[in-house]
């Protein structure tokens, strides 16, 4: 629904609003009306011109210049008819038959044609009902220049206002398409990370290690590792969906303990409670994928040997999952550091997996005490 439709609903309840005022001034000074049946006839069009304007203003392609010069039309009819329906005496006591309803297609010419328009429209009005009163031989009185003024300023405004909404809709509109995109960037990032960047890391440690021609071959999976962190961390300008455990749609429960446990291993220990840890296919293969980072950040940043400890805790509205390790810790600010450099380890493939689940994460470390983070997603 775009931020036009309010208006549009609030030009249609004027209009009723209007008529209903119309119709009570034709009541109350009936007796002044030359030909009552020609008053009540406007009124008929009025009413049946207010139904069909709300319908076809209520569709945005049909909100064109042909169906507001009909519009238009219809109000001026309305308003010269009142030359044949009533006194000159009438107008001293009562505006035209149309005067308030003719705002509403005054209001509806202040979106569709901008305030130029608008303005036009309202004095073009003002000519049409001083016009009206020379040729009835009515007087003009203040109250009819009080009414155009009214009128010219209420156009201007709400013609104003609707270039606003127009506006800010656009920019909405750009800040929900960015949004997609820098999560389908964040998503790629990860699997990447998961993947691709995992494996460069480690033909580079082992190059390094093993010397000779290994060490020109890690030198150059090192450097694409850092060209392709670069890309990822500076942007894409076309990023790849995800797959299909990123899709929307519906998720059949998944027993996280199912994918934490194939991550055991004699470095690797995980415990879980003893009944099913029911969570949605895509929470669990994501909060599965966070862990299993955790994990293999401490393969590649702690010393041989290191061991790890997960912990599933099945609360009542959250699971929490925990990986501790006994390692050498993290120096303050290592996280950011890291991310500084384009590293997305711990922000991408663990706190952003997190954080798009609606879940929580905290981290906890210091030198020489290993290090602990916790991960909580909310059931639904």
């Amino acid at each position: 629904m775009g931020f036009d439709v309010p208006l549009w609903r609030a030009f249609a309840l004027y209009r009723a609003a209007a008529l209903v005022y119309a119709l009570v001034l034709v009541v109350q000074h009936h007796e002044h009306l030359a030909r009552p049946w020609v008053a009540w006839a406007v009124l008929v069009v009025m009413s049946g011109w207010t139904v069909l304007t709300t319908y076809a203003y209520a569709r945005p392609a049909w909100r064109t210049w042909r169906l507001l010069t009909a519009d238009l039309a219809v109000a001026f009819g309305c308003l010269f008819a009142t030359g044949l329906a009533a006194t000159p005496y009438y107008l001293t006591q009562s505006p035209p038959l149309s005067s308030y309803w003719f705002a509403g297609a005054a209001l509806s010419a202040s979106v569709i044609w901008g305030r130029r328009g608008a303005a036009t429209v309202a004095l073009a009005y003002g000519f049409a009902d001083i016009a009206l009163r020379v040729v009835m031989d009515a007087d003009v009185t203040a109250a009819t220049v009080r009414g155009v003024v009214l009128l010219l300023l209420a156009c201007l405004a709400v013609g104003y206002m609707a270039r606003v909404a127009e506006q800010a809709e656009e920019r909405f509109t750009q800040a929900v398409t960015l949004e997609a995109r820098i999560r389908e960037r964040e998503q790629l990032a990860r699997s990447i990370h998961d993947s691709v960047l995992q494996v460069l890391a480690l033909v580079r440690r082992r190059g390094e290690e093993i010397g000779g021609e290994a060490a020109e071959l890690g030198r150059t999976a090192g450097e694409q590792e850092v060209r392709l962190r670069s890309l990822l961390t500076n942007g894409l300008g076309a990023v790849v969906p995800s797959g299909p455990d990123g899709g929307a749609g519906p998720d059949l429960p998944v027993d996280l303990r199912d994918p934490l446990r194939r991550l055991e291993s004699v470095r690797v220990s995980v415990s879980a409670p003893a009944t099913p840890v029911l969570l949605p296919g895509r929470t669990a293969a994501e909060l599965a994928a966070a862990v299993a980072a955790a994990l293999d950040n401490v393969e590649r940043h702690c010393p041989p040997g290191t061991r790890a400890w997960v912990l599933v805790e099945d609360e009542e509205h959250a699971v929490t999952v925990t990986v501790r390790d006994d390692g050498p810790g993290m120096p303050p600010g290592r996280v950011e550091e890291a991310c500084a450099q384009g590293r997305l380890g711990v922000a991408q493939s663990i706190l952003g997996r997190i954080r798009d689940l609606g879940g929580t994460t905290g981290l906890y470390s210091e030198p020489g005490e290993g290090t602990e983070i916790e991960m909580a997603v909310p059931r639904s």
